[in-house]
């Protein structure tokens, strides 16, 4: 009996093995923005200083599953699923990052190739993410930048009835004019810009809803420059191809991630700064950032960034909370880095 009870235990110990934690290693990346005081007339105070982009890596990935849709015509927030799809480690499996933003579209820049959705095919009010469309069009037209326009009463909003720092009468170059709006998101200075437009308005507008149906922007539609009317809409999917557009203008690269600037309007000096936080963030590489807000859009963010030794877009529409989109926008940062490291240790 003992040889047999011997020999029985020494059988079932071989057939054990043993269980390995494989722990993902989080890749952190860094950047940094400098403002530094420049010499331009108007602009007194820029941007200076260049990223140096890694070489990217493009995923072919297919998509896993269907994303959620919209219920009556209304973004379904808590009942919407995130679409995950790009492969991840294994860790991440089921593990998408909670996000608070109602339509996501996170895409490589260099494939197209989406890396995380939802709603993303939904229609929805923009706000002023349609200053990046106002600034293409004004600078395809090939108009005199160094041209003073001019501040008017039909430039104040009295439809939604929100404040500017330029008063009616203020004198600038449309270049200033320009900056202002991508920068601050100045809505006097995105109207300025179109009312300017040989033409004038109505021939500024139709011009940017020929660029969009010309970016394949199909379920886009423009009815001013400054995003304050809600029938300015779009889907995260072509508000994804219009920065990826938009990123190849030198100026709205520019002038749309400049932390801050002081300009000169004649009659007094202001201070202004970007809308976008993160563009002061060291840990961020940004190179095209546009936000909106009005209350039918909800807090908006588009962003050109490199995350995780890659060029990506972000688009995240009707955030539900003042800082939610910067949040979002953080924790894809942190997911996205995450899965690098996991697929780098598994030699994936």
């Amino acid at each position: 009996m003992k040889k047999l009870a011997i020999t029985l235990l020494i059988s079932a110990l071989t057939t054990l093995g043993s269980v390995t934690p494989v722990v993902a290693a989080e890749k952190k990346t860094t950047g940094k923005t400098t403002v530094v005081a420049g010499s331009s007339k108007k602009v007194l105070a820029q941007k200076a200083g260049t990223r140096n982009k890694p070489v990217a890596r493009s995923s072919k990935k297919k998509p896993l599953q269907a994303g959620a849709t919209a219920r009556k015509g209304q973004v379904a927030r808590k009942s919407a699923s995130v679409r995950k799809v790009a492969a991840l480690p294994e860790e991440w499996e089921g593990g998408n990052p909670a996000l608070g933003s109602a339509s996501v579209l996170v895409m490589d820049q260099h494939s197209g190739v989406p890396l995380l959705e939802k709603n993303a095919q939904v229609v929805v009010p923009i706000a002023s993410i349609s200053k990046l469309m106002t600034a293409m069009v004004v600078l395809d037209a090939g108009l005199n930048l160094n041209e003073v326009i001019n501040i008017s009463d039909e430039d104040v909003d009295y439809l939604k009835g929100t404040r500017s720092r330029l008063k009616v009468g203020s004198a600038m170059t449309r270049d200033t004019a320009l900056l202002l709006a991508l920068m601050s998101s100045e809505n006097r200075a995105a109207n300025a810009l179109g009312r300017h437009y040989p033409g004038g308005l109505p021939a500024f507008v139709a011009a940017m809803n020929r660029k969009a149906s010309a970016l394949g922007m199909s379920h886009t539609r423009f009815e001013e420059p400054t995003g304050l009317s809600v029938n300015n809409v779009s889907t995260a999917r072509d508000l994804a191809r219009m920065v990826v557009a938009a990123h190849q203008y030198p100026k709205i690269r520019e002038y749309s991630t400049m932390a801050g600037a002081r300009v000169d309007l004649g009659h007094r000096i202001l201070d202004f700064n970007n809308t976008n936080v993160l563009v002061k963030n060291p840990g961020w590489q940004i190179g095209l950032s546009k936000t909106g807000y009005i209350s039918e859009a909800g807090r908006c963010l588009v962003m050109q960034t490199w995350v995780a030794d890659k060029p990506v877009v972000m688009v995240l529409l009707d955030s539900d909370g003042k800082m939610t989109r910067v949040g979002d926008a953080t924790r894809i940062k942190r997911w996205m880095e995450s899965a690098d490291g996991g697929r780098r240790n598994t030699g994936a």
